[in-house]
């Protein structure tokens, strides 16, 4: 039996992972047992079958904080699609590498796309409540 704390969004989870085979976990979050069928063609894919057999899937969990697409040409790009909540900086901001750019929200999980270098926004190629693909082009920075 193996337990874990975790912290999404502000709230933190005791879970216990109490017993794992093959495909099928058997887990407690907060007390309230689970169990959790995952799909081994795509490690990151989960179906939560709760008591009341309601059922929750989660696909691609993300952590908190992604690290963004570059190229060469100066773009942050997205690392995944989503919906731009909030932009945290402006053309002509200074920027350090680490710093928050914006927040993009994808499968209802709040991620933070930080720059992967010091520099200046040159440009901005997004607004807030607006979906971008993955791949898209955020903001420039040289």
């Amino acid at each position: 039996m193996k337990k874990y704390q975790y912290t999404i969004n502000g709230t933190t989870y005791q879970v216990t992972v109490n017993k794992v085979e093959d495909t099928i976990a058997e887990v407690e979050v907060n007390g309230t047992p689970y169990k959790v069928y995952m799909d081994t063609a795509k490690k990151l894919t989960a179906s939560v079958q709760r008591p009341v057999q309601q059922q929750i899937s989660a696909t691609n969990v993300t952590p908190v904080v992604r690290t963004a697409k570059t190229i060469s040409r100066g773009a942050i790009q997205s690392p995944l699609p989503g919906i731009i909540l909030h932009i945290d900086c402006k053309v002509g901001d200074v920027i350090k590498k680490g710093q928050q750019l914006l927040v993009l929200e994808a499968m209802k999980m709040e991620n933070s796309i930080p720059s992967d270098r010091d520099g200046v926004v040159t440009e901005i190629k997004v607004n807030a409540g607006e979906s971008v693909a993955e791949g898209a082009d955020l903001v420039f920075i040289q």
